[in-house]
């Protein structure tokens, strides 16, 4: 079932549901299915199975403001659609006008991991839903304040019966349904797809740089390689779904500046300055780039790979193997010529997804 239609449907229920004396029907179950060429490498929670009304209810609290202590920030003010689900800034702003210490991260192809946030703390969608509605900085409101809110909103209590089948909401039910509606944000309509799935063809640089960036060089035959496609896998998504091997240490600091990155959670040393590898799904659009937004182009990323490495303890081999010059010696520089840069550069621009930053059903409800 194509996700659009969500709203069609959510219109139809609402027409012959709700009244006055009328028996609240059980939720309609929303039939997922995937894109055909993602696989199946995804896993629904048997707790929190897809309906629509669970999806519909977790759309508007997505972008409800009154989740946040001063009505003024909702999770869509940080994951902006038009931004495939960031907000273009180095760091987020969350209440009174505070900052946080993390890029938004895209929200996009979730339903395909299975650790969440830069540093990978939380181990499912449900558990990271409620974390930024209790953050100091980000929307600084308790769960308890949350559920007192909502409950005290007719709409709300009501659209909680329609998806739950309960009129007490909790804050369980509250991460259910915004995971819900996460989990459809599901973006597979770019250029790329297209190409994959035999329906569009990539020009010739386009091409270049595809095959530069899955190919690991090996100049001792003189195979040539961005090495893009190590750290970012399964169609462009990072693989996390077994372990932590999509989180890297990707040389962005000497040692003396390492963050904890990974080893906050794990408390390995070896896990310092790791960072979760996001999806590069729409990556033209969600600038700027890094945990920290140090970078603020596309060029910036590619550079500091190229040339800009830095060593450090826990620097990961799939940098300090990858080169493109027959002497290996750190610091690592990948050696891409100007013309490889650029067709690298121009294969990542056939990510962009204009069907998913345009999709109704993930829009903001409260601006239709």
């Amino acid at each position: 079932m194509n996700l659009k239609w969500i709203i069609v449907l959510i219109g139809l229920y609402a027409l012959c549901s709700c009244t006055e004396g009328t028996q609240i029907k059980a939720p309609t179950p929303f039939i997922f299915v995937p894109p055909i060429h993602f696989g199946d490498g995804f896993e629904l929670p048997e707790d929190n199975s897809f309906t629509i009304e669970g999806i519909a209810l977790g759309r508007n609290l997505f972008y409800e403001k009154m989740l946040s202590r001063n009505h003024q920030v909702s999770c869509g003010s940080c994951h902006q659609q038009s931004k495939a689900f960031t907000d273009g800034a180095k760091f987020s702003t969350g209440v009174d006008k505070l900052l946080t210490s993390k890029s938004s991260m895209s929200l996009v192809n979730l339903f395909w991991q299975s650790k969440f946030f830069w540093d990978g703390r939380a181990l499912s969608l449900e558990e990271q839903a409620l974390e930024p509605i209790q953050d100091h900085i980000e929307m600084d409101l308790s769960l308890v304040e949350a559920v007192e809110r909502l409950s005290n909103s007719d709409l709300y209590r009501q659209q909680f019966q329609q998806a739950f089948e309960s009129d007490e909401i909790t804050p369980e039910l509250i991460a259910k349904a915004l995971s819900q509606f996460i989990r459809t944000l599901v973006s597979s309509n770019s250029r790329y797809d297209q190409y994959l799935l035999g329906e569009d063809v990539l020009s010739d640089q386009e091409k270049l740089g595809m095959d530069l960036f899955f190919t690991h060089p090996e100049p001792t035959i003189g195979l040539r390689g961005g090495n893009c496609g190590d750290c970012h896998l399964n169609i462009l998504t990072s693989g996390d779904r077994t372990s932590y091997r999509g989180f890297h240490n990707n040389g962005i600091d000497t040692e003396e500046d390492l963050e904890n990155g990974l080893m906050t959670v794990t408390g390995e040393a070896t896990d310092k300055g790791k960072f979760k590898a996001p999806s590069l799904r729409n990556i033209a659009l969600t600038a700027p780039y890094m945990h920290d937004g140090r970078f603020a182009t596309l060029e910036d990323v590619l550079e500091h790979y190229n040339e800009n490495v830095r060593t450090s303890a826990t620097l990961d081999v799939l940098i300090t193997d990858a080169t493109n010059n027959p002497k290996n010696v750190l610091p690592v520089k990948l050696g891409l010529t100007d013309t490889e840069k650029k067709a690298i550069i121009a294969f990542l621009h056939t990510l962009t997804d204009q069907k998913f930053i345009s999709d109704e059903a993930f829009s903001d409800p409260f601006e239709d």
